[in-house]
């Protein structure tokens, strides 16, 4: 029960960092319309917005459609790591039940378990 009590909290806590993370990476690409992702393209010819449609050869990878590929990929992982999140820490709490510590632990003798 103590091993599952640890893994759970520390995957809570790692999903909770991811989350925050990518929300944090999500809204700073949307507010800057995509130019830091095109940042590392030193380069006069590209446009301030990371939208528009270009592709030079003095760029690493493909500008194009980096915008809109960030988002499509960024979104549904912060909402599957909210649900992991939230999934480990119902884990945690499960944990600490059967320990005889949690919030339910009184009314959910060990016995029942």
């Amino acid at each position: 029960h103590w091993t599952l009590l640890g893994v759970s909290l520390l995957n809570c806590l790692l999903s909770t960092a991811c989350s925050v993370g990518l929300a944090l990476a999500f809204a700073l690409t949307v507010h800057s319309r995509g130019t830091h992702l095109v940042r590392g393209c030193n380069s006069s010819v590209l446009p301030v917005d990371a939208r528009a449609a270009i592709a030079t050869n003095e760029c690493p990878f493909n500008t194009t459609r980096i915008y809109d590929t960030a988002l499509a990929l960024w979104f549904p992982s912060l909402l599957l790591a909210a649900a992991e999140a939230v999934l480990s820490g119902r884990c945690c709490l499960v944990a600490l039940v059967f320990q005889g510590i949690g919030p339910c632990a009184h009314s959910y003798g060990k016995e029942q378990v």
